[in-house]
């Protein structure tokens, strides 16, 4: 047995004796619950690394592993139960909840404060102030109850321990999150370097400054005491036509710094449901917080465009999303990217709260002379009498313009390979690129 699983059976032994002793004090068979102190297998273990990154008290890590418990041995808590009470019958004061596919006790809040505090009303308190927001569970959105019906007890909600922490405690790994409808947004990565970003020095200086944030910031809140003045987080707006860079540039950064970088695709989180644009956004900056992602938001205009007077209540709903979506990135603690085709798309009121707006333009000639120079696979032939800086001066692409061009001659290079890339075989493909744009040649 590897230490993790010699340690988890461990701990719901220990558990085990834990929720024993309440009943039995229930029962009436014991005066005094019965706290047996606990102890980890090996120093190496994913539990004993997560103890020692948050330190729970006794209270806490009990209902941890009250949550966890289910996950692995799904008859847990029925089991005791039924050892101690064989003759059956409900049980209110133990809580707990039937799951839909599930078909053991599923612990709730009452469930915690049964275990750990039995009917003592001032126990029960302290173990209900510790689902409160300003605790480190929910701070860091590792444990948190259900919501139940309006009017019902909040402590009747199911404990609910965050996917990743289970993955964490149970596989010590935590997989990257996959692209759904609870998820709207996708890993992005890249093989490129920056040496293969052709942009205008402005461009890459303010790119840089961004680099040097992600490298100093925690430096600069904590150690140079900036953390009470300025806001978390740091938020960019990109801006440009199509193609000139906004998407590889911000898989550069997550790559020379080793942040992981997600784009959101506000067409899957936008709603015309009142309320679910929200509840949409609310999941995916849960998901995010504390984990130092790069959140980048393209085509940003959906959401962060000049907003409109109010007629009526679509109008309403739509500015309060907005403000929403607001509120959730200013407290961010990570970087936020915003890419929008145009700078006057965005409205002002937002615009001020970025820390840098950076343009991405249409490259120049000199610019799209060294794009064609380090796209062209060297593998390639081609006529000796292509001017490739009169290409690059007469015809206007960006940068995926060029890639496009040089994928398909290419391609066709492979499937034609005694014939050289000529001027006029190029210049079709490039013809064929600005068709396809709706571009007139």
């Amino acid at each position: 047995m590897n230490s993790n699983a010699a340690d988890l059976q461990r701990i719901f032994d220990w558990l085990k004796h834990s929720v024993s002793s309440s009943l039995r004090v229930y029962l009436g068979q014991i005066e005094f619950l019965d706290r047996s102190p606990l102890s980890f297998s090996s120093d190496n273990s994913w539990l004993a690394d997560f103890m020692e990154r948050h330190n729970p008290g006794y209270e806490e890590f009990a209902i941890l592993m009250s949550a966890l418990a289910p996950h692995i041995l799904p008859d847990f808590f029925n089991q005791i139960i039924t050892e101690h009470i064989p003759e059956g019958g409900d049980f209110p004061e133990f809580g707990g909840v039937k799951g839909t596919n599930h078909r053991g006790i599923l612990p709730t809040g009452e469930t915690a404060q049964f275990i750990l505090a039995g009917n003592d009303i001032e126990k029960r308190l302290e173990v209900q102030s510790i689902f409160g927001s300003e605790h480190w569970f929910a701070k860091e959105h590792i444990l948190w109850l259900e919501s139940v019906r309006e009017g019902e007890p909040a402590m009747s909600g199911r404990l609910i321990l965050n996917p990743e922490v289970v993955e964490q405690l149970t596989l010590g790994t935590v997989s990257k999150p996959r692209f759904s409808m609870e998820f709207p947004a996708e890993y992005i990565e890249t093989d490129m370097e920056w040496d293969d970003l052709v942009l205008p020095s402005g461009t890459l200086q303010q790119i840089r400054e961004i680099e040097n944030w992600i490298t100093h910031n925690e430096t600069l809140l904590n150690e140079w005491g900036m953390k009470k003045r300025i806001k978390p987080g740091y938020r960019a707006l990109f801006y440009g036509p199509p193609g000139t860079g906004k998407t590889m540039t911000a898989s550069l950064l997550g790559k020379q710094t080793g942040k992981e970088v997600f784009r959101i695709d506000l067409s899957r989180v936008v709603s015309k449901y009142i309320g679910e644009t929200e509840k949409n956004l609310s999941r995916l900056f849960d998901k995010a917080e504390n984990k130092n992602w790069i959140l980048f938001f393209d085509e940003a205009d959906a959401l962060f465009g000049k907003r409109t007077e109010i007629h009526d209540a679509h109008d309403k709903y739509a500015n309060q999303e907005v403000a929403y979506l607001l509120q959730r990135i200013e407290s961010y603690n990570g970087l936020v990217i915003l890419a929008s085709n145009r700078r006057n798309n965005i409205d002002e009121a937002f615009a001020r709260r970025f820390q840098a707006i950076i343009q991405f333009p249409m490259p120049k000639a000199d610019e799209r002379h060294k794009i064609w120079v380090k796209t062209l696979p060297h593998q390639m032939t081609f006529d000796a009498d292509i001017d490739w800086q009169k290409i690059a001066t007469r015809f206007e692409l960006s940068g995926a313009g060029i890639l496009n061009v040089v994928h398909y001659c290419a391609v066709e290079s492979l499937a034609n390979p005694d014939e050289p890339l000529n001027t006029k075989w190029l210049e079709n493909a490039i013809i064929r690129e600005f068709i396809k744009d709706g571009k007139v040649v």
